[in-house]
């Protein structure tokens, strides 16, 4: 498995999140900090917080949790809040194995996701520089978890490699591993120890010979499941226990 390089063990109670920046809002932004597109592109409904009540470390680990709550903000009406961090020039990694215990909520329009995203875009903007989806979970579908790759010189030319899983037993609302190992000759994805999926690095093509950095979110609605949300499900809590960064 290799030295372990960085960890999160959000059952210590003194564990704080200062390796993690808070981000704010439903706009995707630029790198000069502008926005360029509502619904973080994505059609995400929610309008993430700081607040105690949709990010908070507890016994059972870091929670981010939506919420139906109304909001307002520069004259647009949101009606859920939730959370999203990422440890951008904090921490980033070019291959190693990666792995984030985590529990997930279930209900249709809820949307958890454990992802990756290029620390510097040296091959341009997104999709140019690449994305990595370790896991992403469709709220209304508790036994399935989906890993992707996004890439492409732009937006025209997108390539999505997605592939798909389903919990032999049990669902995502049980703490789970979910891991990812990469290096310069493939990705591979898995569930508890489990790899469901490995993409061969096509060298020239795809852009995963850089350092990315961790994102955690919990988005309510959107595109990847375009469904409408079931607010019995609120308030929704995806929880993590614990993160491991192993490199060779």
């Amino acid at each position: 498995m290799g030295k372990l390089l960085w960890e999160q063990d959000f059952l210590n109670r003194n564990t704080d999140l200062s390796a993690w920046n808070i981000r704010l809002g439903n706009d995707l932004l630029d790198n000069d900090g502008k926005p360029i597109d509502p619904g973080w592109g994505n059609g995400e409904q929610q309008f993430y917080t700081e607040h105690a009540s949709n990010l908070y470390i507890d016994e059972l680990g870091l929670n981010l949790c939506a919420r139906r709550e109304a909001i307002e903000k520069d004259g647009r009406q949101f009606a859920y809040t939730s959370a999203r961090i990422d440890t951008k020039d904090h921490l980033s990694f070019c291959y190693g194995k990666l792995i984030v215990r985590a529990k997930l909520p279930v209900g249709q329009g809820l949307w958890p996701a454990i992802w990756l995203l290029p620390q510097h875009q040296a091959y341009g903007p997104w999709p140019a520089s690449g994305e990595i989806d370790i896991m992403e979970a469709k709220g209304r579908l508790p036994r399935q978890v989906s890993g992707t790759l996004h890439y492409g010189k732009d937006w025209d030319h997108k390539v999505t490699d997605e592939f798909s899983y389903q919990l032999e037993q049990g669902t995502i609302n049980e703490f789970r591993d979910y891991s990812l190992e990469w290096d310069a000759g493939s990705i591979r994805w898995l569930v508890d120890g489990h790899c469901f999926a490995e993409r061969p690095m096509e060298p020239g093509i795809m852009p995963f010979d850089e350092p990315f950095y961790l994102v955690l979110n919990l988005a309510v609605g959107g595109w990847y499941d375009n469904v409408a949300v079931d607010e019995t499900a609120l308030p929704a809590v995806m929880t993590v226990s614990n993160i491991w960064l192993y490199q060779s």
